[in-house]
């Protein structure tokens, strides 16, 4: 059996970004984002030897830029549908406006410090289709893996559009609005494009599971 080369996928990963403008959103040269992604590599490598082959649902680890290096609003019309380049991501427009950016990671994730880190084992979440969000987050819980971020769940779709499909969207638990809004943030399709939206906690739907990390490295 051909070992994962992990090397490989993390400079995949990186000429992807590049390739995408995310340099430039970030007024950054190309070297200096490079360089500023660069060190992730070490987390990467060394946990190499457990990694396995990307599958459509679930993939070895994913390199998130967050918000604060690029603007949610400006990474979503980057991502595509897997074979259709033409339409761009776009967000629901039932975020009011200015209500996204309160939409930030709950506390309880501790996320890495810094402008971009590396989510490891990271699944779609397809078994919780059709489940209740509420139900399907603590399920996680009781696995030590957490939700994904919006940041982290623009990352996946980016890096590996073929996790957004037909009845296989995906709940972003790991941003909310506060501990009372009910809302959870979530990637599904709409006119042939990824659309970023929310669905509520209570609510279950056939089409959208609910995405998640088994942990988290900066550099």
């Amino acid at each position: 059996m051909t070992q994962f080369d992990a090397s490989a996928e993390f400079d995949r990963q990186v000429q992807t970004l590049v390739d995408l403008g995310y340099a430039a959103l970030a007024d950054q040269s190309e070297p200096a984002f490079r360089e500023l992604l660069e060190p992730l590599r070490a987390p990467v490598l060394k946990r190499a030897p457990n990694m396995a082959e990307p599958t459509e649902g679930r993939v070895p680890f994913v390199l998130v830029v967050t918000r604060a290096l690029v603007p949610i609003e400006e990474s979503v019309p980057l991502t595509t549908l897997a074979g259709k380049s033409v339409k761009p991501g776009a967000i629901e427009r039932f975020y009011k406006p200015g209500e996204l950016e309160q939409f930030v990671s709950i506390d309880s994730l501790r996320l890495p410090e810094g402008q971009v880190y590396v989510a490891f084992d990271v699944d779609r979440g397809e078994e919780f289709c059709g489940a209740i969000p509420l139900d399907a987050m603590a399920t996680l819980a009781s696995r030590d893996r957490t939700g994904l971020t919006m940041e982290e769940g623009i990352a996946l779709l980016t890096l590996f559009p073929a996790t957004l499909a037909k009845n296989k969207c995906y709940s972003l638990s790991g941003t909310r609005l506060g501990t009372k809004d009910k809302r959870v943030p979530a990637l599904w399709i709409s006119k042939g494009a990824p659309k970023l939206g929310w669905c509520w906690e209570g609510n279950p739907h056939t089409w959208l599971g609910l995405a998640s990390t088994g942990d988290r490295a900066g550099n």
